[in-house]
């Protein structure tokens, strides 16, 4: 059985190193303040397997009282093809079950296709849902890139 558990702070800099190497990260979105805004709040936790005390698989998991989201899935790359990202999708589901949350939402950026054929075995399909945003800080937005073709 593969065990998750919620992370603590001293996991935090082992945590941004495997969503690092996995190439999780983008300048506009801060890892750290990502993992502080995640586990500060009642509605997420960021869950983590590990293997010989070091996180090797994590999965950021939350709620918005309607649907569950799912974010930061990374599995160290010595680690796959073990189904340990599967077992990390579990664990998210269950916890959104045990709080009564219906269904998990995910986001896969456009041409990431292998990512995209995980989920759909696991279940997962186009909710026909285009999803838009807002920024509301400046300085992140400014490194953003922004959709292809958009202009000014």
């Amino acid at each position: 059985m593969t065990v998750f558990e919620p992370m603590c702070d001293a996991d935090t800099e082992a945590v941004i190193a495997l969503w690092t190497t996995c190439g999780l990260t983008r300048p506009w979105n801060d890892p750290a303040a990502d993992i502080a805004l995640a586990r500060r709040s009642r509605e997420s936790d960021i869950l983590l397997h590990r293997i010989a005390g070091t996180p090797v698989v994590t999965i950021m998991v939350g709620h918005d009282g309607h649907r569950g989201w799912v974010y930061y899935l990374a599995t160290h790359p010595e680690h796959r093809r073990r189904g340990l990202a599967g077992a990390a999708m579990a664990a998210a589901e269950d916890w959104a079950r045990v709080r009564g949350v219906p269904k998990m939402h995910l986001m896969v950026r456009r041409g990431n296709e292998g990512v995209i054929a995980f989920y759909e075995a696991l279940g997962y399909e186009d909710g026909n849902i285009l999803v838009m945003q807002k920024w509301l800080d400046p300085g992140r937005e400014a490194l953003y890139p922004g959709p292809p073709g958009r202009t000014g």
